[in-house]
């Protein structure tokens, strides 16, 4: 739901002598991101990266310069004249929020404009069975993010938001009932929309947890990874060459639908086998009640059915919940050696739930891929956890709203 509120308008107008008109916004968008991406850099510097005059380069820099997001803040170094007078890009002009609507929990982030975490929220909710009382949470939490640190609405920029779902690029506000079935196939966030009044982007969360990897944590500087979400479900977001892969309908990243068994456990998609029916939260509790029996002194015998109890226990050397671990382990590692044999990535990212147990969940998954793919796609692989565990997703969605603005900067009224 890529829903457009023109706002915080720049209201100056680059010279036509020494621009064309023509070439004038697409001119001020490139140095606008230029500077974004540099933090600090002359005018001589953005002249000599796009070949353009300095009267063009000072001309358009003057129009940047009303809008709060660049200033000059003093003098460079010298090649042999006057001192260049450098430009800095002001991260806290604005701010950006990412929200991470989970099946169990939402999750809101509020970042600088450079992805610096400002504020963290964070309460479990029964999302999947109360869209009403979720949508009151978000707002609530919003709020507060902002009141915490005086911040004000004018002060935002734009809001991410993850689902715990598919997301059609066509149809961004659109669900599948089947993940979240009482919000009957929409996110209606009109209410949020008037609260907020600014842009809105969504995706789906594991794609947003793999943008967050890729862009502040584990998968800085790597083209190519998958970023697995171990949580009421399992999702995947695909890096490919750099860039969200979305597959031609926008659902590629149903990796809990991956066929282990297909004469196995029925799935709530409706097939038999997915790996999401042995490795996600429910069937993982099915699983625990199952063998219970068979472990009466174990930690978990009193204890709420959960992955964050499974994980604990296995911590504290449970034997139950370290064979349960195992047997995530066994296949998440099938699933995992089928995707690399098919796409090669250099590095897979687990996050969500059970990462506190680092090897012992990640030393059984790279031996079964080692045993399951090709010497080649798997040689120069690493398998790794996350690096910003649960605050990854609303993190990503933060990211990806900023970059959607920033892409189309529609903010600039050139």
């Amino acid at each position: 739901m890529d829903t457009k509120v023109n706002h915080k308008r720049l209201t100056g107008k680059i010279g036509q002598r020494s621009t064309d008109p023509l070439r004038a916004r697409p001119l001020a968008e490139s140095v606008f991101r230029l500077i974004w991406r540099e933090h600090r850099i002359s005018r001589a510097e953005i002249a000599r990266q796009f070949g353009l005059s300095r009267s063009t380069v000072t001309e358009i820099v003057k129009v940047l310069l009303t809008s709060g997001f660049i200033n000059e803040v003093g003098s460079g170094k010298s090649s042999g004249g006057r001192k260049p007078i450098v430009l800095e890009f002001q991260d806290e002009t604005y701010v950006t929020i990412g929200i991470d609507i989970g099946v169990t929990h939402v999750a809101v982030a509020l970042t600088d404009l450079r992805g610096k975490l400002i504020s963290w929220k964070e309460e479990p909710w029964p999302v999947r069975s109360d869209p009403k009382g979720t949508r009151e949470l978000i707002t609530r939490l919003c709020n507060e993010a902002l009141a915490d640190h005086s911040l004000v609405k004018s002060q935002l920029l734009t809001i991410g938001i993850a689902v715990p779902s598919p997301v059609d690029p066509l149809q961004p506000s659109w669900l599948p009932e089947i993940v979240i079935p009482a919000w009957k196939g929409s996110v209606e966030l009109d209410q949020i929309l008037q609260e907020f009044d600014v842009p809105f982007h969504i995706d789906n969360d594991a794609n947003l947890g793999a943008l967050a990897e890729y862009w502040w944590g584990a998968g800085r500087g790597i083209e190519d990874l998958i970023y697995i979400k171990i949580a009421f479900g399992i999702g995947a977001g695909y890096i490919l060459n750099g860039e969200t892969y979305r597959g031609a309908n926008g659902v590629a990243g149903e990796f809990g639908h991956i066929p282990i068994d297909s004469t196995g456990r029925k799935c709530v998609c409706g097939l038999n086998g997915c790996l999401a029916s042995y490795v996600g939260e429910p069937a993982l509790e099915e699983r625990l009640q199952i063998l219970l029996k068979d472990y009466p002194d174990s930690l978990l015998a009193n204890r709420q059915p959960s992955l964050n109890n499974i994980e604990d226990a296995a911590l504290q050397g449970d034997e139950l919940a370290q064979k349960i671990v195992k047997e995530v382990a066994d296949y998440l590692g099938i699933a995992i050696a089928g995707w690399c044999n098919l796409m090669n990535p250099q590095k897979v990212i687990l996050g969500g739930s059970l990462t506190k147990l680092d090897n012992m969940l990640l030393g059984p998954i790279r031996d079964r891929v080692n045993s399951g793919t090709l010497v080649t796609s798997a040689a120069d692989m690493e398998i790794c956890m996350s690096e910003l565990g649960s605050r990854a997703i609303a993190t990503g969605a933060a990211t990806y709203a900023l970059n959607k603005e920033f892409h189309e900067l529609a903010f600039l009224n050139i």
